[in-house]
């Protein structure tokens, strides 16, 4: 395993962290943990070398925590850091943080908590969080012990995400979406530099959009196959995240011991600057190539929304970009009977153009919707 600074923090962090929000499930319930699978994957990953662990109060409905803390016995808690997260949009009250790190603590059945992060911020979030004073609660945490570090997860535009990071010099760490489509998409390269430069470390969650990029399209595939060094479609997103010197570590959310071993390999030959200039160029043709199956130029701005008839319009030409550059039109088809049986598709629609007249990047909206409709249904 290669390890990396973690910010401004004494300690090395691995290249690969662990993240408990997709862990291997029994049946189609996503709460049903298969645990003593979970358990011998997280313990299988610390033993290749991962020392850090990441869950959340709300992942597989609570259950990730108590898997986790299960997971961490036998002497395993003393080999890593473990994150969690607060549920932000949970908290009315100082009261409210107390009772829900008590029981994060009871489910993780540990004293403390390494890292403690503010699960999901938006612009919303992070102003409610601050105003019943968020801060002044989790250092009297650091000074009792029972968290080690603050941080926050992100998810919002990057102009929020520099508001977030000024807004307190006792940020230890940050965590964002960030992949190689995602250059440009909330916090991107420019917060992750930025972030970096404050002396924060920066942690990458779903370095693979979801697993989407663990496959590709056809056209995608001969891209990646066009280069004479060998790797996966997984293994070349992972590589051009870990190529980034301002990252401190990427989490992936692993369902299977197969993905575990698999990622261990992948971390054991990563390091900073990884990638040739042929390499970086061709990930970028990559990503055009990706971009260029977009179908409808949304990038899920809100501006359209809320639909007076209740269609989700942003959701809808999601389905449908995702259908096609990922050639996973099947399921996002039984996405959208999902929409439209709690009555939000674009059955609602009444063409009455209030969100084309909002929309920044100019969209013909209710055509849009209508087309996107009939190749959804």
């Amino acid at each position: 395993m290669n390890y990396r600074n973690f910010g401004k923090l004494d300690w090395k962090v691995s290249a690969l962290g662990f993240g408990a929000m997709r862990l291997p499930i029994i049946g189609d319930d996503p709460t049903a943990v298969d645990t003593n699978l979970a358990i011998d994957m997280i313990r299988t990953g610390i033993d290749g070398g991962i020392n850090y662990i990441d869950t959340a109060y709300p992942y597989h409905g609570g259950n990730s925590e108590v898997v986790v803390g299960k997971a961490l016995q036998d002497g395993y808690r003393q080999r890593v850091h473990l994150a969690t997260k607060m549920p932000s949009w949970l908290i009315k009250s100082q009261d409210d943080m107390t009772r829900y790190l008590d029981e994060q603590l009871h489910r993780l059945k540990t004293d403390h908590v390494d890292l403690y992060l503010l699960h999901g911020l938006t612009a919303d979030r992070w102003h409610h969080l601050a105003s019943v004073g968020v801060l002044d609660w989790a250092e009297a945490r650091i000074r009792n012990g029972t968290v080690g570090c603050l941080g926050f997860s992100f998810h919002d535009t990057n102009t929020v995400f520099h508001e977030i990071v000024d807004a307190y010099d006792g940020w230890s760490f940050c965590q964002i979406q960030y992949n190689l489509l995602d250059e440009l998409t909330q916090a991107g390269t420019e917060g992750l530099r930025y972030a970096a430069s404050k002396g924060l470390a920066v942690v990458v969650m779903e370095p693979l959009r979801g697993g989407k990029l663990a496959d590709s399209n056809p056209s995608v595939a001969k891209l990646w196959e066009s280069s004479p060094t060998r790797r996966s479609p997984a293994e070349w997103a992972l590589d051009w995240i870990w190529s980034h010197s301002e990252v401190s570590l990427l989490l992936s959310g692993m369902s299977t011991m197969a993905q575990v071993e698999q990622n261990l390999l992948y971390a054991d030959a990563s390091h900073p600057d990884m990638l040739s200039p042929d390499e970086v160029a061709l990930v970028a043709q990559v990503r055009d190539a990706y971009n260029s199956l977009i179908r409808v130029p949304c990038t899920s701005c809100g501006y359209c929304m809320p639909c007076p008839q209740g269609v989700n319009i942003p959701a809808v030409f999601h389905l449908v970009n995702d259908g096609s550059m990922f050639g996973t039109i099947a399921l996002q088809r039984d996405r959208y009977k999902a929409m439209r049986a709690n009555n939000s598709s674009v059955d609602n629609c009444i063409q009455c153009g209030l969100c084309e007249l909002a929309c920044p990047q100019h969209i013909a909206i209710p055509q849009q919707l209508t087309a996107c409709a009939a190749e959804l249904c």
